[in-house]
This record gives structure tokens, C-alpha cells and sequence, in this order.
């Protein structure tokens, strides 16, 4: 089994925290390699900033669109278009999207079944969300699908088993609620290629001290079990 891509969140309850450029540095030292943010939470003209202090650290960047229409979502790419970022996480208006990365280096995994609410809920059955994935996952333009897999009331794991099955040419990446030990490992046994922690380490959630460093190697040491 390939080892999962862990992917550091600077945000706290599906916003970008104050502090995220300050806690960059930390993640760095760390060894953190994939870091990311939401398009909610602090002003453009700071996220240019954190865009550009995560890509001295050579990490990669990942923005995740949790906008709630159409419009904000839109303008909400538009800007991780202008802050060059490496992933496009999230987002639900797909075609609309893809217009405007058309022809960026940029990197598409947009949520599959139906996104409700703010921090986001998936909604919908099993079956609606496979068939989600798949159409999604068929499009040209989209690389992966970012899985709101514990925003789903049901059975998780099953979840994200049937997803990457039925798509398994296309990486998915589990985000959301990743706040203890057995969902990472629930998460990457069941196919995940990838997964969002950002909350839980903030708030010192996993069974090490509540240090921010110690949280992340907590977490990296899960990950080097596969």
C-alpha cells in the first residue's frame, strides 16, 4: 500500500485561522509537506502571503472551497487561481469550475454527492454518493475527489471503500472530522490516497501533548505504519 499524503489544514472549523502564517514555520520544522487552507477565514491580500510563505517551505499548497453558492465559489477559484496554488480542493459546481482552470497547472478534486451547511455536511445515500464520484471522476479536468467522508451519517469506512473502488484510477482525499486515531487509519485502509487534518491538531484533540509539533508527529507517525 502506497503511504498516504497527510496534508496539514491551517484552519479550525472549516476557516482559515489568524494565525496561519505563523504557524507555517512549525509545520516546516516538522517535515509537513502538504499544506493547506480554506477560501474563508482571513482577507485575499493575507492568503497571498501564506500562499507564498508555504512555497518557500517547499511544500505543496492545497486551497479547500467550502463557499456556499455559486457566485462565492467562483470567486473563491478565481482566487486560488491568483494565488497559484498547487490543489484546488472542494467546491460543487464542477463545470463551471473547470472553465475557469482550464488551461492552470492546478490540480481539481471537487466534492462528490450534495455539500450542505458550513462547517460542510455530505448528504445523500451510498449509492448517490458513488455515483457522484464516478461521474465527477470521468470528467477531463478533474485529477481526484475530496471525500467529506465523517460529515456522512452513516457507515464511513464502507463510504470511502466504495468510492475509491469506483474510481480507482482517480485519487481521493478524505477531509473533515479526521480527529483521532482510527479515522486516519479507517480512512487510508480503506484506499484513500490522501487526508485533511486541521481542527483536531489545532485543538491539541490526539493523545500526545497539545504542542502543535507533537500533534503533527502524532499523526505522522500513524501514516508511517503503510
Amino acid at each position: 500500500m502506497t503511504r498516504p499524503e497527510f496534508i496539514f489544514m491551517l484552519t479550525r472549523h472549516d476557516r482559515t485561522v489568524e494565525n496561519a502564517v505563523d504557524l507555517v514555520e512549525t509545520a516546516r520544522e516538522a517535515g509537513v509537506r502538504h499544506i493547506g487552507f480554506k477560501d474563508i477565514g482571513l482577507p485575499f491580500t493575507v492568503l497571498q502571503t501564506l500562499a507564498s510563505t508555504i512555497r518557500e517551505t517547499g511544500a505543496k499548497t492545497y486551497l479547500e472551497v467550502v463557499s456556499l453558492d455559486r457566485d462565492s465559489e467562483l470567486r473563491s477559484i478565481k482566487a486560488g487561481i491568483a494565488l497559484g496554488v498547487d490543489y484546488l480542493l472542494g467546491g460543487t459546481h464542477v463545470d463551471d469550475a473547470l472553465k475557469l482552470l482550464e488551461g492552470t497547472k492546478i490540480r481539481y478534486y471537487p466534492f462528490p454527492g450534495r455539500i450542505s451547511g458550513h462547517p460542510s455536511i455530505l448528504e445523500g445515500t451510498k449509492t448517490e454518493i458513488v455515483r457522484s464520484a464516478v461521474d465527477l471522476a470521468g470528467r477531463p479536468g478533474v485529477h481526484g475527489l475530496d471525500l467529506l467522508a465523517y460529515r456522512f451519517a452513516g457507515d464511513v469506512p464502507k463510504l470511502i471503500r466504495q468510492v475509491c473502488a469506483a474510481v480507482p484510477n482517480k485519487p481521493v482525499i478524505v477531509a473533515g472530522s479526521l480527529d483521532r486515531a482510527e479515522r486516519i487509519r479507517a480512512a487510508t485502509s480503506a484506499g484513500a490516497s490522501g487526508f485533511t487534518v486541521g481542527t483536531a491538531l489545532l485543538d491539541g484533540a490526539f493523545p500526545a501533548s497539545p504542542d502543535l509539533a507533537q500533534q503533527i508527529g502524532y499523526v505522522q507517525t500513524i501514516i508511517r505504519q503503510f
